[in-house]
């Protein structure tokens, strides 16, 4: 195994300096180190082979592992130098192009790239092919590389070095004049909210200082709303929407904003429409919307107005089609949050008494009852309890005598406890 791992690092050291001819003198010495330790390691396990004792063989074992860790750190540094080397090759080449085609393919070469995981996302941003692509973006020669420019600058900004690299070049700004430009296409606007939506993720610690896009939020918010309302397909509604989510955790001043340019109305009409709204995924990004709008008063009149209730109510039937790992999780995101709007909703008795007489209580009773409804998912259980409850007190007479001493009086974990064991004490 020492002899065939140490043939194939050094094929490639000598495949790699054929074909890039020129090597630095870091590589040299990234090369030269590599080389030493792979000696090594071929001349400490022949000694292995020739010792019979094995209590010396064991004393052994850390020299041989010791020598390959350096090994792998060593093969590891000449990797980064390489890949760096290529990145640098590409992002020259964008940067310095005047040429559609040449553009458009290294800028496909740059997001191929992209795809291999956060490590080459950070040697791509470290190499400037942050500021490279937004040059792209500024230039309206290269107006149809737009969408695929976008697209890659998505896919950087998942570390934190696209990110502070964007906020460097006034990305954000960029991205809010392509986003309010009617003359641009739908793709190329749908990409910058996967860009906006990238930037903004909650998922991300490291973006919650971007200043700049506090500065320009009302255009960017503004837009996206417009965007889920001309929406020509499901892909450019769910850029759009997941854009919107994010920011709505982003900054509670979103939430106010989406009140006033009537979001309610437009992502509730939305989901009539299957050409936009077409999968759980979708449904998701919305109901988070909602979920998080649903902190402000005059939001409960504006649901009740456009109906709302009835279709929260079915979103937590949400199921699955193809019962894929990614769409049941999505289902019981819909369900979880569609359980956190109604109780953060009925606040107003008006949208409580909409929901008892929609039979909301029967279905978050089933929910909390069948683990197979909720997909036996705690998240979801949780948020229907919370929800149940917040209905019991405004019509306690809206349950079975069993569901409010089992679902409603006792504490909530005991209720929970009862719920999830459910199945199992069935069993």
């Amino acid at each position: 195994m020492s002899v065939r791992l140490t043939c194939h690092a050094r094929s490639m050291v000598s495949e790699y300096s054929t074909v890039s001819r020129t090597i630095s003198q870091e590589m040299g010495q990234a090369e030269k180190l590599l080389m030493e330790k792979c000696s090594e390691l071929s001349a400490v396990t022949e000694r292995c082979l020739q010792v019979e004792n094995e209590h010396v063989l064991k004393s052994m074992k850390a020299c041989v592992s010791e020598t390959l860790s350096m090994l792998g750190q060593h093969f590891g540094q000449l990797l980064e130098l390489a890949l760096t080397r290529e990145v640098q090759a590409l992002v020259r080449k964008i940067d310095t192009s005047d040429n559609i085609y040449i553009t458009e393919s290294t800028t496909g070469n740059l997001f191929s790239l992209t795809q291999e995981g956060a490590p080459l996302c950070r040697i791509i941003a470290k190499e400037g092919g942050v500021v490279a692509l937004f040059k792209v973006c500024r230039q309206d020669s290269f107006r149809c590389l737009y969408p695929q420019a976008l697209r890659t600058l998505a896919s950087i900004c998942c570390v934190e070095e696209g990110v502070h690299q964007l906020e460097k070049v006034d990305g954000i700004l960029c991205l809010a004049d392509i986003l309010t430009d009617d003359s641009h296409s739908e793709a190329t606007r749908a990409e910058a909210a996967a860009v906006v939506a990238q930037v903004t993720s909650p998922h991300l610690s490291f973006t919650q200082h971007l200043t700049s896009f506090l500065e320009n939020m009302e255009e960017i918010v503004t837009a996206l709303i417009k965007l889920c309302q001309e929406a020509s397909s499901g892909e450019v509604f769910l850029l759009a929407s997941a854009a919107l989510a994010n920011i709505t955790f982003f900054d509670k001043m979103a939430c106010e904003m989406l009140l006033q340019l009537n979001a309610i109305r437009v992502l509730l009409e939305a989901c009539s429409d299957k050409q936009r709204v077409d999968t759980p995924y979708t449904r998701d990004q919305i109901v988070t919307i909602l979920a998080n709008m649903s902190v402000l008063e005059q939001c409960a009149s504006d649901i009740i107005q456009e109906n709302g209730v009835q279709l929260i109510m079915g979103m937590l039937s949400e199921k699955p089609r193809s019962g894929t790992p990614a769409e049941v999780a999505a289902c019981e995101r819909v369900q979880q949050k569609a359980a956190v709007t109604l109780a953060r909703l009925c606040r107003d008795p008006d949208v409580a008494r909409e929901a008892v007489r929609l039979s909301c209580m029967s279905r978050l009773t089933e929910l909390c009852r069948s683990p197979s409804e909720r997909n036996s998912s705690d998240a979801v259980l949780v948020a229907c309890l919370a929800a149940l409850r917040r209905l019991a007190g405004v019509c306690p007479e809206g349950l079975q005598d069993s569901d409010f001493q089992q679902l409603v009086q006792p504490r909530l974990v005991d209720s929970f406890l009862l719920c999830s064991n459910m199945e199992e004490s069935f069993v």
